[in-house]
């Protein structure tokens, strides 16, 4: 059986309960990582900020923190696989 969903001008919104488990599912994944990876991951991705900024604030070059954003989500990627998440 599929979660409900709700059309909203023409797009299906997930059900709440359903991104509250979507959102509790990454934030224990991102858990299970180191923390450079984590903090890498959440400032570019989760708080979108642009990766010369962040690289700056933590004092890496810009291409130490792409490196640990690549390997921050291969890493993120096989914590939710042992977590048994489908993606």
């Amino acid at each position: 059986v599929d979660p409900p969903t709700a059309q909203v001008a023409g797009e299906t919104v997930p059900d709440p309960t359903e991104r509250l488990v979507g959102a509790w599912v990454v934030e224990e994944a991102l858990r299970r990582i180191s923390e450079h990876h984590r903090v890498a991951i959440v400032e570019t991705h989760l708080r979108e900020r642009p990766h010369d900024e962040v690289a700056a604030e933590l004092g890496v070059p810009v291409g130490t923190l792409r490196s640990r954003v690549f390997y921050g989500l291969k890493a993120l990627r096989t914590a939710m696989d042992e977590m048994g998440v489908d993606r």
